[in-house]
């Protein structure tokens, strides 16, 4: 790898272990054996670097959780099963993945925090959101993409909203975190 593939390899490790507001310029030539220089010469600007290797990260991470969750389905939830026993499997999938990638996670909720001072994550996180609603429709859904946009929209627009709020609950206590069947069947408590 050259001196940029070693700094954006670097920032993405400071990302995982510090985050992105307590990582320093030094901590990412550190992380990538690379001089503080560097990044000015590569990037402009640390911000630059570490937002380049976000967006990267937040990609990688998108696929890998997309391939998962997709992987798990078929032999997860029964032939015919309704849209509550498909979403308590794949949910329970997404839970996992709470653990598994926690530290993107974490980074994730701590940009929000942070969008009114940094427009250009904004963007991005805006762009992804979109991207991650579609997906979430089709995944929780089951349906063909882009069969009827309006309601990928609205349910995409739904799955986000419940992923991102148990998401928060589960790191305050992943103790007390709902399983899939939990979370179906409170989902019928409050539908029925």
């Amino acid at each position: 790898m050259g001196n940029r593939e070693d700094l954006l390899a670097g920032a993405k490790r400071c990302l995982v272990e510090k985050g992105y507001v307590r990582t320093t310029a030094r901590d990412v030539a550190s992380a990538s054996g690379v001089s503080l220089a560097a990044i000015g010469y590569h990037f402009k600007s640390k911000e630059a670097l570490l937002n380049e290797a976000l967006f990267e990260v937040m990609r990688e991470w998108g696929e890998e959780l997309a391939a998962t969750l997709s992987a798990t389905l078929p032999g997860g939830a029964a032939p015919g099963a309704d849209r509550l026993e498909r979403f308590a499997v794949v949910w329970d999938r997404v839970l996992e993945s709470f653990a598994r990638l926690r530290p993107l996670w974490v980074t994730q909720l701590e940009l929000l925090g942070q969008v009114e001072h940094l427009p250009e994550v904004r963007d991005q996180l805006a762009a992804a959101n979109r991207e991650a609603q579609e997906g979430l429709a089709e995944l929780f859904e089951g349906g063909e993409p882009g069969a009827d946009p309006e309601r990928s929209r609205l349910t995409g627009a739904l799955y986000q909203a419940l992923l991102t709020g148990f998401l928060s609950q589960w790191l305050l206590d992943p103790e007390r975190a709902l399983s899939g069947r939990e979370v179906a069947a409170a989902l019928r408590l409050v539908t029925a």
